[in-house]
């Protein structure tokens, strides 16, 4: 739960760095969620707390995206690939799954706080 309400804190932070951790457990919460208020709606005849949410999450689910690419050493501008139908988000995808640079980068320092060390077989 910590994940979630620490993007939060973070509500419109676009510096730094986040961890693949950070970013899923982020999008695992706000899955869940959606659900949920998706159920109270439905259940109640609304249509209003699942998008007042969605509306209230847009810039921390934003912020901790650009964070994510950050990580891999990549610009936050690369968060509008997924705007390129199909192949965009498969690449966006890709991007939030694989492992952040293991050394400080121009976005900051390894959020892990481990050094870099290499990697031996």
């Amino acid at each position: 739960m910590h994940w979630y309400l620490d993007v939060l804190k973070k509500y419109a932070v676009f510096q730094g760095r986040a961890r693949r951790s950070e970013y899923w457990f982020f999008i695992l919460f706000n899955l869940i969620a959606l659900i949920v208020l998706g159920a109270v709606d439905y259940t109640l005849g609304l249509q209003i707390l699942a998008p007042l949410y969605v509306l209230a999450t847009f810039l921390p689910s934003l912020a901790v995206a650009v964070r994510r690419f950050h990580d891999t050493g990549r610009s936050g501008w690369w968060v509008l690939i997924s705007l390129v139908p199909v192949i965009g988000s498969i690449i966006y995808l890709i991007f939030m799954c694989i492992e952040g640079e293991a050394q400080a980068n121009a976005y900051g320092p390894n959020p892990k706080g481990e050094a870099a060390a290499p990697v031996t077989a």
